[in-house]
């Protein structure tokens, strides 16, 4: 059940008509219509007003949806293998014995590449006050079990507004930054070190028959963030309130090779001894950058960056971050761009922009967002990288296996002559390949006859999950354009499945005779495959 399925049985079970619901929270009741569906995302502050509307929390309307009880869901493009937390593996459960199998293997390549490597994750003080630390703290005692070297970037936003509502203080915000006077730095300081305290103490739970069961979790904190005052802005004096000016990176790199978490806070200290109030996106991006952190990690309240139409985007580059930002600026239409959005998404085009491989925006709500977004192919929220995951290249013997990976089915249906790995390995000169994170998902060969100046086009194949986005296409046009330059004035191919898709990229039937005459003596009459030509 998606969210918009858990509004829509809430909706229902009160009684309230769309109009009616529509009316109360200020929105299109079409636009509503279409979240029930599921075809148009929510984002967090109209998640919000539908929730006051419904006598309910986010957070409950998220519990109804299949999202928090979720498992460890291993995606080929969305198909789980693993689905509910009622579907756990046990002795008389042999189908789902197999599918953690599956998931578990599928998860080797990310347990190699992760140990060593150091991850910042930030989240918001929402995390502790609404109790989910600790489900957190479980995927962090999993995390720091594969030697990630962790540290963490807590926020304080609604334990300080709680403090300030007990003195009966009110602060003003300019442009998403706290003025702090004098007496809201103290409601700051408090907030701070409450949170501080209570992380420290579920990061030191090691009860049995739990996930924190063994746990040796030692954690570090202190003056790691020197800051200074942003001073007046837009005509306002910020007072307390500032930003990161340095990180100890040698400092904290001591603590991590000790094998100890570290925490910061948003609070950042001056030579002179004044203490600042930050952000906590300003904490995170700063300690990634000055760490080399492989991963920046945020934690919000939607899911992940949803385009104009409503998509969540699984992947984007800094370049196309920073495009959406600019369409989406002024623009009221624009309902799927949440509020935690606008805060982190440029966080994260920082980080990217100042060597920080990739960042991830998942949803705190999901139980296991971590380990869903870090050890499946797919993930389940936004990763922003600085470029972009896919690329194409000339294939080595490296590559062998994975190509066989892709042409063995094809091969069985009849769509390619079957190749075996040794006459892939003496052709591998010939293939290209096309790469998604360091995994091969597409191939292609040309294989060239110098005397006619034409060459073939062969053994294309693309991953099934990752069918349908165009990548056919981009794999072909590149082997075209690297068969240009290597001086060829055409293409042609032999297929017995898929002339069509030929025809639409400008090819033309041809004879068998109008194939090179080295080609002719090779041609499988009993295959019959069809012969078509391209002008490069």
């Amino acid at each position: 059940m998606s969210i918009g399925h858990s509004i829509r049985v809430r909706r229902k079970s009160l009684n309230i008509t769309l109009q009616t619901l529509a009316k109360q929270v200020e929105a299109d009741a079409g636009n509503l219509s279409r979240i029930e569906r599921g075809e148009l995302g929510v984002n967090e502050n109209t998640l919000r007003k539908i929730a006051e509307a419904l006598n309910c929390t986010p957070a409950y309307l998220y519990a109804q949806s299949d999202m928090p009880k979720t498992a460890f869901t291993v995606q080929e493009h969305r198909q789980p293998y693993l689905t509910t937390l009622s579907q756990v593996p046990s002795k008389n459960n042999t189908p789902n014995i197999k599918d953690f199998v599956q998931w578990f293997r599928s998860a080797t390549p990310y347990i190699h590449a992760f140990g060593g490597r150091t991850f910042v994750i930030a989240f918001g003080g929402e995390v502790v006050d609404e109790k989910q630390f600790v489900a957190l703290s479980h995927d962090l005692n999993l995390l720091a079990s594969l030697e990630v070297r962790l540290v963490l970037v807590h926020g304080t936003r609604p334990q300080i507004e709680k403090r300030l509502r007990r003195d009966k203080l009110s602060t003003k915000f300019v442009n998403g930054l706290r003025v702090t006077d004098d007496a809201a730095m103290e409601a700051v300081k408090e907030a701070n070190g409450v949170i501080r305290v209570e992380i420290e103490a579920l990061l030191s739970m090691g009860l049995v028959n739990s996930p924190m069961a063994g746990s040796d979790i030692r954690v570090a904190s202190g003056n790691f963030v020197t800051a200074k005052p942003l001073g007046v802005r837009d005509g306002v004096d910020l007072q307390h309130t500032g930003e990161v000016r340095r990180v100890d990176a040698v400092g904290i790199q001591k603590r991590l090779d000790d094998n100890e978490l570290v925490l910061l806070s948003p609070l950042g200290y001056s030579p002179t001894g004044e203490a600042f109030n930050l952000s906590l996106e300003d904490v995170a991006v700063s300690a990634a950058i000055a760490l080399d952190a492989d991963k920046l990690i945020f934690l919000m309240d939607s899911e992940g960056v949803h385009n104009l139409r409503g998509e969540l985007l699984r992947e984007m580059t800094a370049v196309k971050a920073k495009n959406l930002l600019r369409n989406v600026t002024g623009n009221e239409q624009a309902i799927n761009i949440s509020e935690d959005i606008n805060y982190y998404l440029p966080a994260a085009v920082r980080a990217c922009e100042h060597g920080v491989a990739r960042t991830h925006l998942i949803s705190r709500h999901i139980d296991g967002a971590i380990i869903q977004e870090l050890f499946t192919l797919d993930g389940i929220g936004t990763m922003v990288t600085e470029l972009s995951l896919e690329s194409m290249r000339q294939a080595n013997i490296d590559d062998v296996g994975g190509i066989l990976k892709l042409i063995e089915p094809l091969e069985a249906e009849g769509f390619l002559v079957r190749r075996g790995r040794e006459h892939i390995e003496m052709e591998i000169e010939h293939f290209y390949v096309m790469e998604h994170d360091n995994r091969i998902i597409g191939c292609a060969a040309l294989y060239p006859f110098d005397a006619e100046r034409t060459a073939e086009f062969a053994c294309l194949a693309i991953d099934p999950a990752y069918r349908g986005g165009g990548r056919g296409d981009k794999l072909f046009y590149y082997c075209a354009s690297q068969a240009k330059e290597l001086g060829f004035k055409s293409l042609f191919c032999l297929t017995t499945r898929t002339e069509h898709w030929f025809l639409e990229r400008g090819f033309t039937e041809q004879n068998v005779e109008k194939l090179p005459a080295e080609k002719q003596k090779l041609y499988n009459f009993q295959r019959k495959s069809k012969v078509f030509s391209k002008t490069l």
